[in-house]
């Protein structure tokens, strides 16, 4: 039996290290491009018309196909039935395909073209198909996750457990950093479907990278093939009735639900709520919420250490909650609307994002046998879709809700302007590249909204006293006399951009004179979050409850 142990490669902490390194590869691109998306939301909306609505109904698309045709469940049945190499292989290429139908929908089809479908009545074709792709990744993201933490299981049982979870998760939040940090930028410097063609490249490394995993996950079966080991019954489709019927199980899935429900839909308005509360410019807002996960990439793996060594697994979670509530309740006060406090609180928000995971998913092997974990963990991710796909369209309908004007006086300066262009090169009978005319209507558009959202404090005008007809009137007239001071040649970039620096200068005195409505209010969206934080708590100290009634052992060290 010894000698059979020192054979098994688990038992080199290089060799399970670098397992776990490798295989949480395939996750750093699913982060990014989880949020890659919903960060550049400012520029999709002056770029290519997409309202608030439209960015939550493509961020809740993600659950769509995981929810409403149970992939989810599948996918952990299947993990269970064929095992993480199959499972994981074919989730990847997932991600791959359906990041390449986002990109390809974004960069290829009209903006302007509209279907209707049931249910969503008018909608855009370019968001629909958007929606799929994502849709499509969704699939193959979350059978990632749930390959992956079968795996971490299978190579780390008995050891740190808890501490490689928490470094998969900090590798795969370094995705999400990345995204939140640079995906803006990068979009107003080149293109709003720069971030996403960064995505698809990320996601092809993550193929190659779980390819790799396969090699190493097979030298490990060689090694432990002479190994005594316990015989498990094989998994069965009743097995999903013990674990559905376990109570702890449901309040882990539920607190999952609650937990997520108000962090990942934060992170993805994220930009755009700090842009517009904080006054925060659009190249910086991105790093304020990018504190949140990059602190979690160091205090995850730290606080799933301590409960390896020392166990409190469920009071971690309780104070993760706690945290939560706190967090969201402080974002929602109307005059504490400084950046630095908004650092502040996502610093703290990012230490509950690190508490409730480390100790939420080494938790489950504690509750569910191993065989089923597989099916244990694929029907809390499917719990979680289900949030996740209902709290960002319901953020976006309580956004448009709350701030019905603001997206139509957006399109209102974009059209002014775009009339503006098109009026100035007819009379100098100027042409230029399609492509570097929309680019210059766009980036014109942007720099005027950014420059009032940003500088700008006034209290907006009712809608039913501004006279838009007349406003796109005198927008265009003082264009027309800015350009007159210009001198243009034909076919020239420099041209294209003197003329939108003309324009955002004679645009935003008549925007800030008649106080347009175009700065969104979050104050509604950010209460829902309070409120799943409340929810949190209770359910918090219920999994407690019946950890001391069934003796789990949630509160004991995980490393024997």
């Amino acid at each position: 039996m010894t000698e059979a142990i020192q054979k098994s490669l688990r038992e080199s902490p290089i060799a399970r290290w670098t397992a776990m390194f490798v295989v949480s590869m395939s996750m750093f691109g699913a982060y990014y491009f989880n949020y890659a998306g919903s960060s550049v939301k400012p520029i999709l909306e002056t770029a290519l018309g997409w309202t608030s609505n439209d960015i939550g109904l493509y961020t809740g698309s993600y659950g769509w196909f995981n929810v409403f045709f149970l992939m989810l469940i599948f996918s952990g049945i299947i993990l269970d039935k064929l095992g993480i190499r199959v499972t994981g292989l074919a989730a990847t290429a997932f991600m791959v395909v359906g990041t390449a139908l986002n990109y390809w929908a974004m960069t290829s089809l009209s903006s302007a073209a509209m279907i209707t479908l049931p249910l969503f009545g008018y909608i855009k074709t370019q968001v629909i198909i958007s929606c799929l792709g994502f849709a499509i990744f969704g699939v193959g993201s979350e059978a990632t996750g749930i390959t992956l933490s079968k795996a971490i299981v299978k190579w780390f049982k008995g050891k740190e457990m808890a501490l490689a979870m928490g470094l998969q998760m900090s590798i795969a939040r370094l995705g999400t950093a990345l995204a939140l940090a640079i995906s803006l930028p990068l979009a107003i410097k080149f293109s709003y479907s720069t971030p996403i063609l960064l995505a698809f490249i990320l996601m092809l490394i993550g193929l190659i990278a779980f390819i790799t995993y396969i090699v190493l996950d097979k030298k490990l079966d060689a090694s432990e093939k002479n190994l005594v080991v316990e015989e498990e019954e094989p998994f069965r489709i009743k097995d999903i009735i013990s674990i559905i019927t376990n109570k702890a199980f449901w309040y882990i899935a539920i607190l999952c639900v609650l937990f997520y429900g108000a962090v990942f839909p934060f992170l993805y308005y994220a930009p755009d709520f700090v842009i517009n509360k904080y006054h925060v410019s659009s190249q910086f807002a991105g790093f304020i919420p990018m504190l949140l996960p990059f602190g979690t990439i160091f205090l995850t793996p730290l606080f799933g250490g301590i409960y390896d060594k020392k166990g409190k697994g469920a009071t971690i979670m309780i104070v993760g909650a706690i945290l939560l509530l706190i967090v969201h309740s402080f974002l929602a006060v109307p005059f504490l609307n400084y950046w630095l406090f908004a650092a502040v609180m996502v610093i703290i928000l990012g230490i509950a994002f690190s508490l409730v995971p480390s100790a939420m998913w080494p938790s489950v092997p504690k509750i569910i046998p191993e065989k089923k974990l597989g099916t244990a963990y694929a029907v809390i991710f499917y719990i979680q879709n289900i949030g996740l796909v209902v709290i960002p369209m319901l953020l976006g309908v309580v956004l448009t809700a709350s701030n019905p004007n603001v997206s139509p006086n957006k399109a209102l300066i974009k059209s002014s302007i775009e009339q503006s262009f098109n009026k100035v090169l007819a009379t100098n009978q100027i042409t230029y590249k399609p492509s570097d005319l929309s680019d210059a209507i766009d980036k014109t558009t942007e720099n005027v909204v950014d420059s009032i959202v940003q500088t700008t404090f006034y209290t907006p005008a009712p809608q039913n006293e501004v006279d838009t007809a007349a406003l796109a009137n005198n927008i265009v007239t003082n264009n027309l006399i800015a350009a007159k001071q210009l001198s243009l040649n034909n076919g020239s970039k420099n041209s294209l951009l003197a003329m939108g620096n003309a324009f955002s200068k004679a645009t935003y005195p008549i925007i800030k004179n008649e106080k347009l409505n175009i700065t969104y209010n979050y104050e509604n969206d950010i209460l829902l979050f309070v409120l799943l934080g409340l929810l949190s708590v209770v359910v918090g100290f219920l999994l407690k409850l019946e950890d001391k009634k069934k003796g789990y052992g949630l509160e004991s060290p995980n490393m024997k």
